[in-house]
């Protein structure tokens, strides 16, 4: 099994090396966890940077004593994806970030699509758009990942399109589309960009838009999935397609 993840603000050390994991990261590791003395992590601050490390001791409950090593940078993968995600009902919404999260999506734009169900607005809007970010972070460590994917503030139907105007590859699953996501022509650089309809399906206008914005439909398969599973394999048939997983 691959190391445990923890988050850190910075990588800071002593003379000899020795790095202080404390706070709500240093008593997961330490009362949660249970790691000990000869045991490795890894820490990274979400970004793309990361240092392993072994741990050396604990300091009551919530410090863990890390032997860092150097601090490196990975790099960005490419093509960037990037899923434009209809806000489901209730924490359908978290299930969809998580699983795609643990996929390998860069990036997750929430949609206010015209028939959504659930909008966010005010007080709650902000409070879901936490939860959203909460768990991508939280699907990042236990995933492994060292780079988590970014949660945009809650797009409109034309801040959308925009966002498919400026893309490398932009789609639109729905199931009305002739040609399988799975055949599509993709590039192998820059960014791809893809929408996830609410359960309601999207409508004639807003397909119009996309189309208008460069956003053809396709279709995974002869099953019409959840808007909160759609996104996860259709990001799995991306990245298998791009060579991100080979």
């Amino acid at each position: 099994m691959t190391a445990p993840v923890f988050v850190v603000d910075d990588f800071g050390t002593d003379g000899s090396g020795r790095h202080v994991l404390d706070g709500p990261e240093g008593r997961h590791a330490v009362s949660v966890k249970r790691l000990r003395a000869g045991e490795t992590v890894v820490l990274t601050d979400g970004a793309g940077r990361r240092a392993e490390g072994e741990v050396t001791g604990t300091e009551g409950k919530d410090r863990l004593i890390v032997r860092l090593g150097d601090v490196v940078e990975e790099p960005v993968e490419s093509p960037r994806l990037t899923v434009v995600q209809a806000l489901p009902k209730g924490d359908r919404g978290e299930l969809a970030v998580e699983t795609m999260t643990e996929v390998g999506v860069d990036a997750v734009v929430p949609w206010s699509a015209s028939r959504c169900v659930t909008q966010w607005r005010g007080e709650r809007g902000l409070k879901s758009l936490g939860k959203w970010r909460a768990t991508a972070r939280e699907a990042g460590k236990q995933s492994r990942r060292t780079r988590f994917p970014e949660v945009a503030d809650a797009a409109t139907t034309r801040q959308v399109a925009s966002l498919l105007a400026e893309a490398d590859f932009a789609a639109v699953l729905h199931e009305s589309g002739t040609e399988p996501l799975a055949r599509v022509e993709l590039p192998v650089s820059g960014t791809i960009v893809l929408v996830v309809g609410p359960e309601g399906g999207v409508s004639p206008e807003e397909l119009e838009l996309f189309a208008q914005a460069g956003a053809k439909p396709y279709r995974l398969g002869r099953s019409v999935l959840r808007t909160s599973t759609a996104g996860t394999a259709a990001t799995a048939v991306l990245l298998a397609r791009t060579g991100r997983w080979s």
